[in-house]
């Protein structure tokens, strides 16, 4: 498999240690309970991109990618963010994920709770190895986490709608991102002054990311999003697009009824939901959307500066262009 193009010594490196973490996942959700067992395989066996962990390997690259604690590493970052799905969805109360039944669907709200628990006291203890500021790492990204869900959670209240969303994003996804490239360079033996870098561009790009697949929801005819397209609009989630269209104050009579339609609600009726899926996205607010996520993917690229010129940085770079790239 090639990732972003790189030359074949970074993509053999990145390759063996995406290998290696995917059979350590199995492993590692193992448990002698059956339920617990087959609960915690449920979303990883639905699939994923497991781009944190490939975060990781990344930045691990400006050390020595070999070093034993690297797979650990990108364990600890992809089991929390799989933990936090299984709670997100209870949150949420979503039936699907990853185009399977939601666990929280299959099994009930308290069962998906608890192994999103377990989950989460996996990656502790995976932690736990990696010595104590692995620990305070992934402890204080937890508590970002959890930040990130009470604020969508509790709503705007009076704040400026596209900066909450925006703060959102940085604490449910970037601080992760961040954690990652911190964890790739950290255990890699990096320069101090390399991983602070590197946690700054996983950061920006964590926000990119996490803009892109947004549009990429109302973007795509197809499910590359790994959802049905448009099921944001469906249950009235108010992405940056729709954000954007609401603050708008365009006079344009397509303009004008997309507001309309988004201010309604969540658009439950095909009809409707086909009509503002359709205007959405040939408006100025997704020109507006697409234009921001590059503006992150830029200033992810910039937060490379401080590191070594060649394949690695190239490669890092890539991702910077995929991301952006993918809802043009």
């Amino acid at each position: 498999m090639t990732w972003l193009g790189l030359d074949p010594a970074v993509d053999a490196s990145v390759s063996a240690t995406l290998a290696v973490v995917e059979d350590e996942l199995r492993k590692n959700v193992a448990s002698a309970d059956p339920l617990i067992a087959e609960a915690a395989r449920h979303l990883m066996d639905a699939g994923g991109k497991r781009t944190r962990p490939l975060v990781v390997a990344l930045g691990a690259q400006f050390g020595d990618p070999s070093r034993p604690e690297i797979v650990p590493a990108a364990l600890v970052v992809e089991l929390t963010h799989l933990a936090t799905l299984y709670h997100d969805d209870v949150m949420d109360e979503a039936t699907v994920r990853r185009g399977a039944p939601s666990a929280n669907a299959r099994w009930g709200n308290s069962v998906a709770i608890l192994v999103g628990d377990y989950l989460f006291a996996r990656a502790a203890d995976l932690a736990a190895s990696l010595g104590t500021e692995a620990v305070r790492l992934q402890a204080q990204t937890f508590s970002r986490l959890v930040h990130g869900q009470i604020a969508e959670t509790v709503g705007a209240r009076g704040s400026d709608p596209i900066d909450h969303y925006l703060h959102v994003i940085a604490e449910k996804t970037a601080s992760l991102f961040a954690t990652s490239a911190r964890f790739g360079g950290l255990f890699s033996g990096a320069k101090p002054e390399h991983v602070t870098a590197l946690a700054g561009y996983g950061e920006t790009i964590g926000v990119a990311f996490q803009l892109s697949d947004d549009l990429l929801d109302i973007a795509s005819e197809s499910v590359q999003s790994g959802k049905t397209p448009g099921t944001d609009l469906r249950e009235g989630v108010p992405t940056l697009p729709v954000l954007y269209a609401l603050a708008g104050d365009d006079t344009d009579a397509s303009a004008v009824r997309l507001r309309e339609l988004l201010a309604s609600g969540p658009l439950v009726d095909d009809a409707l939901h086909a009509e503002a899926l359709g205007l959405l996205r040939e408006s100025a607010a997704m020109k507006r959307a697409r234009e921001t996520v590059r503006g992150y993917a830029e200033e992810a690229r910039a937060c490379l500066a401080p590191l070594p010129d060649g394949s690695p940085r190239r490669a890092m770079e890539a991702l910077c262009d995929s991301i952006a790239d993918r809802t043009s």
